[in-house]
């Protein structure tokens, strides 16, 4: 692939998945081999990368190796639009484990954590994969399984729910600042103490994870899906559950920044300025009425878009993509057909940081409304 095509920065993606596959933002570079470096400058919030794409059941993995560091996380998760999560994090003061979690819902059951072997995680490439099927989640390290969870496990007798990842998500990775002193005390403490912007883990003025691979290999629908198309994954219930899923043709592509699933063509500036209107292709032009200028008006943005700030580039001749400061992300896009044994190789993305209510996408909801309050009208693009 080429990662300079194959990666939109958030300020200018509205939702045509078919135009790239990944959304950044923080300022990713791109290195050796076509791999990419997630970049974390002091005063920043990191770099997140996010696959324009939703999966739903599938094997992915990432090949990579981790940022280090006391305060320094990297992480390589899978997160829905109702905060289903399938997660890698990697702490960089204990190089020698990766830490394994999930949760339903977003709702925090410590518990669910496990700590697996990944020796020397910033010295030694590791292939790292989820293996996500309805019943089960395999966690593996360079083919292993180390980790099994089985959704049986998980059935509540008094909701009859098993709460349990089923709902379409997200590939993401993530370097982020859990050790920044703004934090809570017990991020901190997880993450191993306050971050020292004079570590010798940081190379030209950033601290910084190496990315060489994404693989995704998409599986078939669940048992008894409602599939009536497909291009998009549509919820069509509140209840954010597996039997809520459908899978249609409906559009996806944002009319702007400030559309919802609810008004998915509203585009307030498409009188004003034609340059500051959605393109054809899903993408905003920012020569006037910038992405910035949305970023500051309360409208909500993709996971972790807060406080992403710019980098200093490599000294190497790397290129830089992507931009820094915040902006909006549409979230969306025209997906391809799912089906058993689909792949694709590329690089993700994570949600960034530890703002849960920043996982509003543009299908959701916006000034303040309850997320289940419009989980009906998500709309999503396809896997792989």
């Amino acid at each position: 692939m080429n990662t300079l095509s194959d990666v939109a920065p958030n300020t200018q993606f509205l939702g045509n998945a078919t135009n790239v596959n990944w959304v950044s933002e923080g300022v990713p570079v791109v290195y050796q081999n076509d791999s990419i470096l997630l970049t974390m400058a002091e005063g920043t919030a990191g770099t997140l990368l996010s696959s324009t794409h939703f999966v739903w059941y599938g094997k992915v993995s990432a090949t990579m190796r981790t940022s280090a560091g006391g305060g320094v996380v990297t992480a390589f998760i899978m997160q829905s639009n109702v905060r289903d999560e399938i997660d890698f994090e990697f702490v960089g003061a204990d190089l020698q484990h990766v830490q394994s979690n999930w949760y339903w819902q977003g709702a925090l059951n410590y518990t669910n954590s496990a700590n697996l072997t990944a020796a020397n995680s910033n010295m030694e490439t590791h292939t790292y994969t989820f293996d996500w099927q309805p019943d089960h989640i395999d966690w593996l390290v360079d083919g292993q399984i180390l980790r099994t969870v089985r959704a049986i496990d998980t059935f509540n007798e008094t909701t009859q729910v098993y709460q349990f990842p089923q709902t379409p998500s997200r590939v993401m990775l993530s370097l982020w600042p859990a050790g920044s002193a703004g934090n809570g005390d017990g991020t901190i403490n997880w993450a191993g103490g306050l971050i020292d912007w004079n570590s010798p883990y940081m190379a030209n003025g950033y601290f910084y994870a190496q990315i060489l691979d994404i693989n995704v290999e998409c599986y078939n629908p669940a048992p008894g899906a409602n599939v009536t198309g497909s291009g998009a994954y549509t919820y069509n219930a509140a209840s954010g559950l597996n039997s809520s899923v459908a899978i249609t043709n409906d559009q996806t592509v944002l009319g702007s920044f400030f559309a919802t699933g609810e008004n998915i063509g509203y585009n307030p500036d498409a009188a004003a300025s034609s340059s500051s209107s959605a393109s054809a292709a899903g993408h905003k032009t920012t020569s006037t009425g910038s992405a910035f200028a949305y970023a500051t008006s309360g409208v909500n943005t993709v996971p972790g878009s807060v406080g992403a700030g710019t980098n200093p580039g490599s000294s190497d001749g790397g290129n830089l993509i992507g931009s820094g400061g915040s902006g909006g992300n549409g979230g969306t896009g025209t997906g391809t057909s799912s089906g058993s044994g689909s792949t694709e190789s590329g690089i993700g993305g994570f949600y960034q940081g530890t703002e849960a209510s920043a996982t509003n996408d543009a299908q959701t909801s916006r000034g303040g409304a309850s997320l289940f309050a419009v989980v009906v009208a998500v709309v999503v693009a396809m896997s792989f």
